[in-house]
């Protein structure tokens, strides 16, 4: 068995791999399966609405972090090694059906991969944050992320040259078989179980959202990614409708942002480490802000594909040391249920932002829309100047 408390390269490779998997899921997710929908004869809308019913556990991922803390004496890893086996065999499930004509088997298969994959995430988060300092714990979101974005560039690029190639089914079978060779990973690596006494989960919840920092860095969180949301849906719209690029165009222009996103994680995860997340976030939000702005300029593929990589090398950066200090905030005692609920609060700024988007740029058009992209970030900001950090280092973290 490997102790990675002890080997620090090792400790961030198994949270990056992990994470990579999440990444392949985000490019399946949103990518693939939705454009699989619409080739097998189903219209956008019902697509959607049976996307929307797999992706359910997803939304309701603190009832899964719960468990996990519940069952806390077993350790973090037996969830993330259950929640990966089903993560894997949910999409072998995929690769049997056909939406067309067996589609509920087929969103069976996607739902059990959901669930799968909100166990391996909760559970990996709660063991970064028990095994993670305040002082490497912006080099292990920097990891996560980077690992996230890099699978999501890698599915966006050649998972649909596979499923044209070779089908949907082998795509399918190809991520259920990197996933389950993942998760052999952590089968070899040492976890030290902490004998505590029994907690009440509800009660120290309570406990912990009733403190006015825990009530900041939740609102923080909402504010923080709205900006991301929006930018989501009005970037690929904007070059669809005003740069009249063609969808080859607009795919190889996003794949350039994944790739920023992971530079600006290993940057940011190492700059909140030395430098502190709040001078971190200050940096990255300001040049969030910048660069929001200046996508009113980008009249040309060129200029909006070296923005729009600017723009994710800043938001992989505050995503980083934003969820690095979500993870200092978090007590390592309901690790999995607490860090799921910031988590579901970004989220819900995420859904913000893309809902809002859309009736911004019919009311305003895209420059509008783009410069309150970047307004939204000065109430976090704010949020942010209040925050604060040391009161909230533990001793054993010293």
């Amino acid at each position: 068995m490997i102790d990675i408390t002890e080997k620090k390269p090792l400790k961030y490779m198994l949270f990056g791999s992990l994470y990579f998997t999440e990444g392949l899921f985000t490019a399946v997710g949103f990518v693939i399966v939705p454009i699989y929908f619409v080739e097998s004869g189903l219209s956008i809308g019902f697509a959607t609405f049976a996307i929307g019913i797999a992706l359910i556990p997803s939304t309701l991922k603190f009832f899964q972090g719960g468990m996990v803390d519940y069952y806390r004496k077993h350790g973090r890893k037996r969830f993330i090694i259950f929640g990966g086996v089903l993560f894997s065999l949910g999409f072998f499930l995929m690769g049997f059906f056909n939406p067309s004509s067996l589609l509920i088997p087929f969103v069976l298969g996607l739902f059990i991969s959901v669930i799968g994959f909100v166990f391996l995430d909760v559970s990996a988060d709660a063991w970064a944050i028990e095994i993670s300092t305040i002082h490497d714990r912006g080099k292990i979101n920097g990891a996560m992320f980077t690992g996230y974005y890099i699978g999501m560039a890698v599915g966006t690029a050649t998972l649909g040259i596979i499923a044209s190639m070779l089908g949907y089914s082998t795509a399918f079978f190809v991520v259920g078989t990197i996933v389950f060779f993942v998760i052999l990973f952590p089968l070899i690596v040492r976890e030290n179980i902490r004998e505590e006494k029994k907690h009440h989960i509800s009660k120290l919840i309570i406990q912990e959202f009733k403190k006015p920092m825990i009530q900041l860095v939740s609102i923080f969180t909402i504010f923080l990614v709205i900006n991301r949301g929006m930018l989501f849906v009005l970037i690929p719209l904007y070059m669809d409708l005003n740069l009249h690029l063609d969808i080859a165009q607009i795919g190889l222009i996003i794949t350039v942002f994944p790739i920023a996103c992971a530079l600006g994680s290993i940057c940011g995860g190492c700059l909140s480490d030395y430098w502190g997340r709040k001078n971190t976030l200050y940096i990255t939000i300001i040049g969030s802000i910048i660069f929001s702005g200046v996508l009113i300029f980008a009249g040309n593929w060129f200029l909006i594909a070296m923005v729009y990589g600017i723009i994710g090398f800043f938001q992989g950066g505050y995503a980083t040391s934003g969820l690095a200090m979500m993870m200092d905030f978090t007590n390592p005692k309901i690790g999995a249920t607490q860090f799921s609920i910031f988590a579901s609060l970004g989220n819900t700024g995420m859904t913000i932002g893309e809902t809002i988007s859309g009736s911004l740029v019919t009311l305003l058009g895209f420059t509008g829309a783009f410069l309150y992209s970047a307004w939204f970030f000065g109430p976090a900001l704010l949020i942010l100047y209040f925050i604060k950090l040391k009161k909230y280092v533990r001793k054993e973290e010293i």
